[in-house]
């Protein structure tokens, strides 16, 4: 026991972070982080955990204290346990955040114990344990009924051949269940060995689930006497859950994570980062890992004009909206104003894209001009059939770099505008060390635009020779000119300018191709790699 302390006024939660995939963190994780003083993360922990909570508390500090089991540089116990002690003493709330679950392999006794003796308030929140989720996500039940009835899950640490081993191998290869091992790449053949001389068949169904539940998950399946072959002939190595039973026959029916249509496919997300979260989850969603690039930054502009021309909305008949951050900052000029959407009962709006209508009917309000092309030159063939356009007053919320095709067109039309320049945007570098590595491997399958101002933040940020090294979707025309401009393939173009328009092109066009895509590992008599890996 340490000396004792009066209890301090920070506190550590030892918290869960799933095996991998962010959408599995439990909630009460997910609003810790988002207002915790501090992180001490896992190396196994999901980085884009980390990345999403420094997105909702800016303010946070972050340290690096992961182990990965002998694998790379990796902090002392001792002093992950001394630095939890010190930030919870500075009155700081800590979120120690653990792959997995703290308490099944993760070392989270010990730390709470630490934190204990240290008069240190704790709380423990549980996780999703790998043990589980990767074989989940390989269509793997550990238990079934008629086929395993239990599941022991058993650290592949630990060496079969050591006189002083905790584990019962031979008890195990009897139970009749399911065995699932956490970090046993290393001891695998021993562990076998040691199955097999303890009254295991030896073609008894195996499997290897490397980075299980992240996009980049890769399976083998085998049998426990040539599991570890299988391994070595993949090019497996940690982090990797094995399951042991005949619990793994039961993949050929039921995997669905590794058949989604955009499974294995590497995509590049290119949109400012405030609104990449949705096009990154829909193309998660079915499977794809993505990369995300905020090709993009928006910086509003002096607000005054706006507000002002939020105080006289009387004056105008038509608001034209190009796109989600002109809705956003009109809405934030109206509410400076001291108004909200009554205030535009009596006039109309025509937006540019359907993303832009989602997001003003989001606040309420159904746009009444959408062309079914979505470029300016279509809402001007719109709104020049109109019989109430021509010589009315329009308001033309714009971003500092916008075509005068709108407002040039209208005045054509005999209308007044008003072009107010409410944003800008500018190109940001996050995220391009790492995509600039993924294109010069050629990881990429293909990259996302959906604008023409991301293009350029895009090859700002990689350079024009790797920017055209992967091919391109594109949100629309215009967006489709830029990148040829620039040197991009265009294998795609969105059908209508939304989320889902591009997110339709790019499982066209990638996950037509998966069925045909080679499968890599399909060894036959010792083992197979199930998932597809290599790329087009």
């Amino acid at each position: 026991m340490g000396e004792s302390r009066p209890a301090a006024t920070g506190i550590v939660y030892l918290v869960g972070a799933g095996p991998g995939d962010p959408g599995l963190l439990t909630v009460r994780g997910r609003d810790l982080l988002a207002r915790c003083d501090a992180i001490a993360t896992d190396a196994l922990a999901n980085p884009a955990i980390v990345a999403a909570a420094r997105l909702a508390n800016p303010d946070v500090e972050v340290h690096e204290v992961g182990k990965r089991g002998g694998y790379g540089d990796s902090a002392s116990q001792d002093a992950t346990n001394a630095l939890l002690i010190r930030l919870a003493r500075e009155g700081k709330r800590v979120v120690r955040l653990k792959g997995g679950d703290p308490f099944v392999f993760g070392r989270g006794g010990e730390e709470a114990q630490a934190l204990a003796a240290a008069g240190i308030a704790f709380e423990l929140v549980p996780g999703v344990t790998a043990g589980v989720a990767a074989p989940a996500y390989a269509g793997i039940p550990v238990t079934h009924r008629g086929v395993a009835t239990s599941v022991t899950f058993v650290t592949g640490h630990e060496d079969p051949a050591k006189t002083d081993t905790q584990t019962d191998w031979a008890a195990l290869a009897r139970s009749g269940g399911t065995i699932v091992l956490y970090m046993g790449v290393k001891t695998l053949p021993r562990i076998a060995a040691a199955l097999v001389a303890g009254g295991m068949a030896p073609d008894t169904p195996a499997a290897a689930v490397q980075w299980g539940t992240h996009a980049r998950q890769r399976t083998v399946t085998a049998t426990v006497s040539t599991l570890a072959v299988a391994i070595a002939r993949a090019g497996l190595d940690a982090p990797v859950i094995t399951v042991i039973g005949a619990v793994v026959a039961l993949r050929d029916e039921i995997a669905w994570f590794d058949r989604l249509p955009l499974f294995g496919r590497r995509i590049v997300v290119t949109r400012a980062s405030a609104q990449a979260t949705g096009l990154r989850d829909a193309l998660a969603a079915r499977g794809a890992e993505v990369l995300e690039l905020p090709a993009l930054r928006v910086e509003p502009l002096d607000p005054a004009p706006l507000t002002a021309a939020a105080q006289r909305l009387a004056v105008y008949q038509w608001i034209i909206l190009t796109s989600q951050n002109a809705v956003a900052l009109l809405w934030e000029a109206l509410r400076v104003a001291g108004l909200d959407a009554r205030a535009l009962a009596g006039v109309r709006i025509a937006c540019v894209g359907r993303s832009t209508s989602d997001a003003l009917m989001a606040r309420g309000l159904a746009a009444d001009v959408v062309p079914a092309r979505f470029v300016a030159e279509a809402v001007l063939e719109a709104l020049s059939t109109r019989d109430d356009v021509r010589g009315r007053r329009a308001l033309y919320v714009a971003a500092e770099d916008a075509r005068d095709v709108l407002p040039a067109g209208l005045r054509a039309l005999g209308c007044v505008v008003d072009q107010v320049t409410a944003y800008r945007t500018r190109a940001d570098g996050a995220g391009a060390e790492a995509l600039r590595d993924a294109l010069i491997r050629g990881d990429v399958d293909v990259v996302t635009f959906a604008s023409a101002s991301a293009v350029r933040g895009f090859v700002d940020a990689v350079g024009a020779s790797l920017a055209a090294r992967a091919p391109a979707v594109t949100i629309g025309p215009v967006t489709s000119d830029a990148a040829r401009a620039a040197g991009v393939g265009v294998i795609a173009e969105a059908s209508e300018a939304s989320i889902a328009g591009i997110v339709a092109a790019v499982e066209t066009v990638l996950g037509a191709k998966q069925a045909d895509r080679p499968r890599a590992g399909r060894s036959g008599a010792v083992g197979k790699l199930d998932t597809p890996f290599e790329r087009p």
